[in-house]
């Protein structure tokens, strides 16, 4: 993904999440509407002055604009990864992600359930990382769910409804969970 890629996605998100038309944001921003249309298809090249005054017609910072708050799925098998060797032992990286805010980590088991446990949305800009320890499970959006086994890891949203559910007898996982510290936001009230 190209930074204009990841400009693009985190202009349309955050517009999104505060119930902003182009139009009102290209107003605010002080662009003309093309200008800001271009920028969101990711085929502008923006300066970083037009990124400071479209961060502060949105309330936010120029940096919360080109940092990952989301991201599609991710994926990488066992059968594909790749080891690298070091003088204690061998490393697989798994993923690497930037921003702030908290990340919780965990072990869980799973236990096989004929439905999956459906996870309601959780803040902007959460996402889930699975590293299946043993086991197979489902897991993933509800409209996306994967098929995993022991070795594979995915990354997938936390803001989307997701799930999990243990597939063949008990499954476990190393769960990290990241949260960005962005406000919640709401509708403007209906007058």
């Amino acid at each position: 993904m190209t930074l204009n890629d990841l400009v693009s996605r985190n202009i349309r998100r955050f517009r999104a999440e505060r119930n902003i038309t182009q139009g009102e944001l290209a107003r605010r921003a002080n662009l003309s509407k093309q200008t800001l249309s271009k920028i969101e298809q990711g085929e502008g090249n923006p300066t970083i002055g037009t990124l400071e005054l479209i961060g502060e017609a949105l309330g936010l910072s120029f940096r919360r604009l080109v940092t990952e708050w989301g991201t599609k799925t991710y994926i990488s098998r066992a059968a594909d990864a790749t080891w690298e060797g070091s003088a204690s032992g061998n490393e697989r990286n798994l993923d690497k992600i930037y921003g702030s805010g908290y990340v919780r980590t965990q072990v869980i088991e799973l236990h096989e359930t004929p439905r999956v446990r459906k996870m309601t949305a959780q803040s902007p800009g959460t996402l889930h990382q699975v590293y299946v320890i043993q086991g197979q499970l489902e897991a993933g959006p509800l409209q996306e769910l994967l098929t995993l086994n022991a070795g594979d890891f995915v990354r997938f949203p936390g803001d989307v409804d997701h799930g999990f559910r243990g597939v063949d007898g008990k499954a476990v996982i190393h769960l990290t969970t990241t949260a960005p510290e962005v406000p919640q936001f709401t509708a403007p009230p209906e007058q």
